[in-house]
């Protein structure tokens, strides 16, 4: 049965992997999510239910707009996979428990972020705000050990990265520096500075493939709100066991 639930997560998270696709690309442009109706953007065409299947729409038609041919883009399918595997994660690590919540929509926030912030290289305060507060409500109902933790680890996360973008001189977004305060609610100190580690890291890693490998320039920017998003799904889900190896193996 568990294994039954999980499926169902993958599959709930496929649907609304599809919406937060809408949600990330909109919103930053200040449209509605709801009007017009999904269309292709070359050709206007409305899509049908057969056209906005999450990932096997994409498959079946090869990624292509079934009247004019226009290439779709691969963040849609990308994304909604993603989802489908960020709600299965959830639940199979969490299960029906209360944290469950959390998870979910903070999985969620993680994938909208994404989204817009690979179109945009924005993160959207109108996205990032509202969330932010029903984070807050949460905690204060579900919260870490000890509680004031998520306070903490808000203001941590906000300050560091408020202190890297002074010191850059810019070289770091007012959506990154509101999206590790958030981080900060959901994953407490230890989890926010962990995460900060595993996006510098991820980052560095990004920045030296697109120089090295798609021969980019260097004054190309880089969307940095991905690299969070990872770090922030490996910290929230595996990091307390890596730490512990990490003790173990030096210990």
């Amino acid at each position: 049965m568990f294994i039954t639930y999980t499926a169902f997560f993958s599959i709930f998270g496929l649907v609304f992997g599809s919406f937060y696709n809408v949600v990330g690309l909109r919103v930053p442009k200040n449209e509605s999510i709801a009007f017009p109706p999904s269309h292709c953007t070359k050709c206007d065409r409305q899509l049908t239910p057969l056209d906005l299947v999450p990932v096997f729409s994409y498959l079946f038609l090869r990624g292509r707009c079934r009247s004019c041919g226009e290439k779709i883009h691969w963040v849609y399918p990308l994304m909604e996979a993603i989802t489908a595997a960020l709600f299965a994660i959830s639940f199979w690590q969490l299960g029906f428990q209360p944290e469950l919540i959390i998870a979910l929509i903070f999985v969620s926030l993680l994938v909208i972020i994404t989204v817009s912030d690979i179109a945009y290289m924005l993160i959207p305060d109108k996205v990032l705000l509202p969330v932010g507060i029903v984070l807050l409500a949460l905690r204060l109902f579900i919260p870490l050990d000890p509680w004031w933790d998520a306070l903490l680890g808000a203001a941590v996360g906000f300050g560091i990265l408020l202190l890297i973008a002074i010191v850059s001189k810019g070289g770091m977004g007012g959506g990154d520096i509101k999206l590790f305060f958030v981080i900060g609610l959901v994953l407490g100190t230890s989890g926010t500075l962990l995460t900060l580690f595993f996006a510098s890291l991820i980052g560095a890693i990004a920045g030296i493939v697109q120089l090295r490998i798609l021969n980019k320039d260097r004054k190309t920017p880089v969307p940095f709100g991905p690299s969070i998003a990872l770090g922030a799904v490996i910290t929230y889900f595996w990091g307390d066991a890596l730490l512990n190896w990490y003790m173990n193996f030096w210990g």
